[in-house]
C-alpha cells in the first residue's frame, strides 16, 4: 500500500497529492490506484466495515502528478462536480517543455480546437469546423529557461481554462514545444521511461458544505520520489 500524502480532510472531502505514475482509478494494468489507496486509508483510519464511499470528481492522467480532491459523501461529490461544470474549480500546472520560450511576466493564451481519437486514445488540434472538435483554452507564463543534460528547456506556469483530453500536452506539442518526457505527442527527443514533466500544483474551490474557499498548493520538487529535472524550481 502506497503512503498517502493528505493535505486536508474533514467529514466531506479529502485532498491528497497524487504521485506521478499512479492511475486515478483501476485500469487494465491492475496497478494500485488512487481510489483504492484512499479507500483503504479511510477504512483503516476509521475502522470502517464493508465498502467505503469515495467520489471521483476530477482526474489526472496516470503519468501526471498533483493535488486532487475526492468526495467522502455523495452530497459533496454532487456539489463539487457542479462547481467544475460551472468552472468554479481552479487548477494550475507547472510543466517543463522542450526548447526555449521567451521569459515574460505576460500570460500567453493558446486557443485551439481539439478532437479526441477514442481508438488511439490521443487528441489533436484540428480546424474548428471538424465534427466533434472542442474549443480548448489555456494561458501560460514562462518562468525560466534552463539547460538539462545539455539540452534547452523552459519552465511554464499554466492556467487551464478548459479540461480537454490531453489538452496541455497537445497544445504545447502543436506550437513545437512538447513536454519533457512526452513521447506520445511528437517528442522523439526523450525516449526514456520517466514521467511527464507536468504537475497540477494548485487547486482551489468552495467547500461543498461550508462557507469557505479552500486553496491548496504543492510543488513537484516537494515529492519524495521525483524526477531530478524538477530541481529547477
Amino acid at each position: 500500500m502506497q503512503d498517502l500524502n493528505v493535505l486536508y480532510e474533514d467529514n466531506h472531502i479529502i485532498v491528497v497529492v497524487k504521485e506521478p505514475g499512479i492511475p486515478v482509478q483501476e485500469d487494465k494494468t491492475g496497478d494500485e490506484d488512487m481510489l483504492t489507496i484512499i479507500k483503504q486509508y479511510l477504512k483503516e483510519k476509521y475502522n470502517k466495515p464493508g465498502n467505503v464511499y469515495l467520489g471521483l470528481v476530477h482526474r489526472l492522467d496516470r503519468m501526471v502528478g498533483g493535488v486532487m480532491v475526492f468526495a467522502k459523501t455523495s452530497k459533496a461529490a454532487s456539489r463539487i462536480s457542479e462547481y467544475i461544470r460551472q468552472k468554479n474549480v481552479k487548477k494550475r500546472y507547472l510543466a517543463i517543455v522542450n526548447g526555449t520560450l521567451p521569459v515574460s511576466d505576460k500570460k500567453i493564451e493558446l486557443r485551439d480546437y481539439i478532437l479526441k481519437n477514442e481508438r488511439l486514445n490521443m487528441s489533436s488540434v484540428v480546424d474548428k469546423s471538424k465534427k466533434g472538435a472542442k474549443e480548448s483554452v489555456l494561458e501560460y507564463k514562462v518562468l525560466k529557461n534552463f539547460k538539462y543534460k545539455g539540452k534547452d528547456y523552459s519552465l511554464v506556469d499554466i492556467d487551464l481554462h478548459t479540461g480537454r483530453h490531453h489538452q496541455i500536452r497537445v497544445q504545447f506539442a502543436n506550437i513545437g514545444h512538447p513536454l519533457y518526457g512526452d513521447i506520445k505527442y511528437g517528442n522523439k527527443i526523450n525516449k526514456v521511461g520517466q514521467n511527464l514533466a507536468l504537475f497540477s500544483y494548485y487547486l482551489s474551490f468552495f467547500h461543498p458544505t461550508k462557507d469557505e474557499y479552500l486553496e491548496f498548493e504543492y510543488k513537484p520538487n516537494q515529492l519524495k520520489k521525483k524526477d531530478e529535472i524538477w530541481e529547477v524550481i
